[in-house]
């Protein structure tokens, strides 16, 4: 048990967590964890927002920049890591700060959730079978083993059908029955920051034309360097995936660029569905314009925080 609450300091993409988080965390005497999957990847800078160490505020962040683009992203081996982040962060008298869009990832940390292990055999072979037979001949077996759990997962979703069988079969009951429960085990409070859809879609735009501008390709290509391409998690990332495409030719820079501003869009409504079904979340509205005053908002997260503390 820690003896200060952890803040969860979620949203979706664009709607400026990393800024709030540093305000917070300076006010409060706070550090940061990082539970943004893709910042976990040394050298994935630009295409993942990462602040550089020298725009942080002096605050300490934890969790960036631990694996190799070749590494695959483990949420269970995050969970083991942020909580004990926690534990350590509380006893040297500081407030603990998660921050990201990765919703699992934040709940992982501190929600009641377990995550079953994995069989490389199993998996290999229930990959095999959704190549060959499709992913919704998949689906149909998995809603006829487990209803819940096939309901809540698209028949297109391959990566997840083929996990849900494998739980299922390696442990011997439903998947659903590990599915996330709204229940903390640590003392928590949850602020989200929310945007108007026009104004996040302006804002995901422009920061993907930034990103372009400031050298994401010649990322990319130092990053093919080091094995992005067989990385399974990082090449998948937005925008990576559609450079990779436009390095080997199948795709031009203007489609490029659409197609990631547009399955940013498409993930920051992912996302925005993902937190809203959290009741226990405290909303706080975004400041509009790249050059809006922010030191309203951090007061109104740090009263927030006060008020279900009495910190």
């Amino acid at each position: 048990m820690v003896s200060r609450p952890v803040i969860n300091l979620v949203g979706a993409t664009a709607t400026g967590k990393s800024d709030l988080a540093i305000g917070l965390a300076q006010r409060l005497d706070g550090e940061i964890i990082n539970a943004d999957a893709m910042q976990f990847y040394r050298g994935m800078d630009i295409g993942t927002a990462k602040l550089p160490p020298e725009d942080r505020g002096g605050i300490p962040h934890h969790l960036i920049d631990i694996l190799d683009v070749v590494d695959d992203a483990s949420v269970a081996e995050f969970q083991s890591a942020a909580r004990r982040l926690i534990r350590e962060i509380d006893a040297r008298g500081h407030v603990p700060i998660l921050v990201g869009g990765s919703g699992l990832y934040v709940r992982a940390a501190t929600d009641a959730l377990s995550f079953p292990g994995t069989d490389p055999v199993v998996r290999a072979r229930l990959e095999v079978e959704a190549e060959e037979l499709g992913s919704p001949r998949l689906h149909e077996r998995l809603r006829g083993m487990d209803p819940a759990a096939g309901a809540k997962i698209s028949p297109g979703d391959t990566r997840r059908i083929v996990r849900a069988l494998e739980v299922i079969e390696l442990m011997g009951k439903p998947f659903s029955a590990h599915l996330p429960r709204y229940e903390y085990v640590v003392p928590t409070v949850q602020i989200g920051l929310r945007l108007g859809r026009a104004e996040l879609h302006e804002r995901i735009a422009a920061r993907v034309q930034r990103m372009w501008q400031a050298g994401w390709t010649a990322e990319v290509e130092r990053l093919l360097e080091q094995g992005l391409a067989a990385g399974r998690t990082a090449r998948q990332a937005i925008g990576y995936s559609q450079i990779i495409e436009l390095l080997a030719g199948r795709m031009d820079q203007a489609t490029a660029v659409e197609s990631t501003i547009t399955r940013t869009r498409q993930f920051a409504k992912r996302q925005d569905t993902w937190f809203r079904r959290d009741h226990r979340i405290q909303w706080l509205d975004a400041p509009g314009g790249e050059s809006s005053d922010h030191g309203e908002l951090i007061s109104r997260a740090q009263r927030m925080y006060r008020s279900a503390t009495g910190l």
